[in-house]
């Protein structure tokens, strides 16, 4: 594909730049010389991307197109879907990892002699041994005729082969399995409103809790992070009513695990594609309230051996559907609302999976875990009843609103701690059939106590409180620190103290500074490549001065940008002031969205005077544009004065000062919170004498 056929969308600009959008319109306003359009609508042009590139170069914005950011623009701009070039390209991946001698000998012959007779042999071939016959039904819906195995159109024609040789020349920079997770990454952040996606985080959880399973199904599948999160599976299935995406997911996992892979689409509740299956483990992700789920033309289906689930009970059909499938002795794992554990039309179906002891646990995730983000969804475990064998006597209620952290909300979550409280109490239970009682987390039911007229399974109702403000001994020791804590703010209390030197002085702007290489701005949106245990200063944690509390999601997989000792962290987002120094405790995180840093030589700029300038009022209102939704900062904009080292530094350490005293209101201020709901709690609940 030439390079000037390539379009790329003020998004892509920005990504290319490592700015937010803004600064691109601001650009578009400002510079005459910035590219025009070349496609798109009025309120979402296009531009060419080797105009873009060369514009961007000569402004001092762009080093180079990062090869991986190329790949993406000619999948983007590809003549089929978008949905489409990925799938040619996850079959190029796979040909490329399992017969890399046959791509060599591809790669020497012409574009057309590799797309019409030689592409679609070595793509049969690959795709044959990794689906067998599911290819067919796979890739059918691509173009293909009834009869074929889809594979000439998988491959795509002559246009496909210039997409094909640079995504085998991404993956020789990043690997065969995250080319693809970037690239699927990407598609998926362009349709986040068509999908609904699992976190890695509760997906990570969902299998650690089905435990080692040589067998795992998935009938809600989307695409394929809960198969992805099982370790050293034998054969994966996977179904889904969307067919791209159910293509989409084959090859991820094709490429993500040696694993027999069996991948279909289809209205799973109306069309089971495996109705014979008897696997280890389900993982589910099911569609929520769902009034259209089959409810009238599947009233004598097998699968209701608990029950006829009614119209507005879709989640307990999808139970009833994963307990169906499998083994005698099984798992299964389900992220269910958390209105199915309560709803009065539902009750006798739960009173069918405690009886015969099918139900096993009802854990209550933060608020923020999963999408839907605003309620708090649970995870139902269950087990498949084994003949011969009484049926469990108690059920484990897991509640770990408490562990979300003070701020809760998406991405920040203290999903370690929530991960690590949910597995403790789940495996103690599964070894021992009980578990001891832990307030505010965990606490083993008797069956035969939930079985009333509600059959009301949501944690919350069981689980009992922890003690209020942790006794009259913790809250002692919480007012002292918090006595401590006030007498170093009132030592550290600033004093003002007029200047008689003019201002302002001669300034310049962080993008100047840049292109003169006096400090380095990178953007923020980790990926997985660091490990998974790489913190990330997220947001929250710069805006609430806490240490960092991310983690690095498993995709798409992009190097995160490490801090260092001194970077300075600017959040875009919000219009506010806040600016943060990196010290040796934050050194070593990623750096989260919506974040940019400023990595300063220290021969040119003392790291404390840019932060502290970079905080003015008027400086951050100047270099800020507006949108209906959301305000975001231009860092390039912002200024500080010409000042010479010494200066510099003089006014660094004022500005160090002032950020000290800063971290001790926010101390006191939480203190202050901890003490007086504390009193509260023990005064309410008997714990403390009035």
């Amino acid at each position: 594909m030439p390079e000037n056929a390539s379009e790329v969308t003020a998004a892509g600009i920005a990504r290319l730049a490592g700015v937010g959008r803004a600064a691109v319109s601001n650009w578009r306003r400002r510079h005459a010389d910035f590219p025009r359009p070349v496609g798109g609508t009025e309120t979402s042009p296009s531009f060419a991307l080797a105009e873009v590139e060369q514009w961007l170069r000569d402004q001092g914005k762009l080093a180079e197109v990062p090869l991986r950011e190329r790949v993406w623009q000619q999948l983007a701009d590809h003549p089929s879907t978008a949905a489409t070039a990925l799938i040619q390209a996850g079959c190029a991946l796979l040909l490329v990892r399992d017969r890399p001698t046959v791509w060599q000998e591809l790669t020497a012959a012409s574009d057309e002699r590799v797309a019409e007779l030689l592409l679609p042999t070595a793509m049969e071939q690959v795709l044959a041994a990794r689906f067998g016959d599911d290819r067919g039904e796979l890739f059918r819906e691509l173009g293909a005729s009834e009869h074929s195995s889809g594979v000439p159109s998988i491959a795509g024609g002559v246009h496909s082969v210039p997409l094909l040789r640079s995504v085998a020349e991404l993956a020789g920079e990043l690997g065969h399995r995250q080319t693809y997770e970037f690239l699927l990454g990407r598609f998926l952040d362009a349709n986040l409103r068509q999908y609904t996606l699992t976190p890695p985080g509760p997906a990570a959880l969902m299998a650690a809790v089905a435990g080692p399973a040589g067998s795992v199904l998935d009938p809600a599948a989307g695409a394929g992070t809960l198969l992805r999160a099982v370790e050293h599976p034998e054969a994966l299935y996977a179904q889904d009513a969307d067919p791209d995406l159910t293509a989409l997911t084959a090859l991820r996992l094709a490429l993500h695990s040696d694993a027999t892979v069996r991948a279909r689409c289809g209205d799973t509740l109306r069309a089971d594609a495996f109705p014979e299956a008897a696997v280890d483990a389900v993982l589910c992700h099911p569609p929520f309230n769902e009034r259209n789920w089959g409810h009238d033309e599947l009233a004598y289906d097998p699968r209701w051996e608990y029950g006829f689930p009614a119209r507005t009970e879709s989640e307990l059909a999808w139970v009833q559907h994963a307990l169906a499938r499998l083994r005698p002795g099984g798992t299964a794992v389900l992220l269910m609302p958390p209105a199915a554990a309560s709803r009065r039309s539902g009750r006798r179906i739960r009173a069918g999976l405690l009886r015969r002891g099918a139900l096993r646990a009802v854990v209550a995730l933060p608020a923020g875990a999963a999408p839907p983000y605003g309620i708090p969804l649970h995870l139902w475990v269950l087990r498949k009843p084994e003949a011969g064998r009484p049926p469990a006597s108690e059920l484990l209620l897991v509640d770990t609103a408490e562990l979300a952290g003070a701020a809760g909300g998406r991405d920040k979550l203290d999903w370690q701690a929530v991960q690590t409280a949910v597995l403790d109490a789940w495996r103690r239970f599964d070894r021992d059939g009980t578990a001891d009682e832990r307030p505010g987390v965990s606490r083993s039911v008797p069956v035969i106590g939930l079985l009333d007229d509600d059959v009301d399974l949501a944690p919350a109702r069981h689980v009992p409180p922890t003690a209020a403000g942790g006794g009259a001994e913790e809250l002692l020791l919480v007012r002292d620190r918090l006595a401590d804590t006030l007498r170093l703010t009132g030592e550290l209390t600033p004093s003002p103290a007029a200047d008689d030197r003019p201002a302002p002085w001669p300034a310049t702007t962080v993008g100047e500074l840049a292109r003169a290489g006096a400090l380095l701005i990178r953007a923020g949106g980790p990926g997985a490549t660091a490990g998974p245990h790489v913190p990330v200063l997220t947001e929250h944690d710069v805006l609430a001065g806490a240490a960092p509390s991310g983690a690095l999601p498993e995709g798409p997989e992009e190097e995160p940008v490490l801090l260092e000792e001194g970077d300075v962290v600017v959040p875009v987002l919000g219009g506010g002031s806040v600016v943060r120094v990196v010290d040796t405790a934050t050194a070593g995180a990623a750096l989260g969205r919506n974040l940019q840093l400023l990595r300063p030589d220290p021969a040119a700029l003392d790291p404390w005077f840019l932060a502290g300038f970079l905080r003015g009022t008027a400086n951050t209102r100047q270099a800020s544009s507006y949108a209906s939704t959301a305000t975001r900062l231009d860092v390039r904009r912002l200024q500080l004065p010409r000042l010479p080292p010494d200066d510099q530094q003089r006014y660094g350490e004022r500005f160090r000062t002032l950020a000290a005293f800063e971290d001790a209101l926010r101390l006191a201020g939480r203190l202050g919170e901890q003490l007086v709901q504390g009193l509260y709690d023990g005064l309410t609940d008997g714990t403390l004498r009035a």
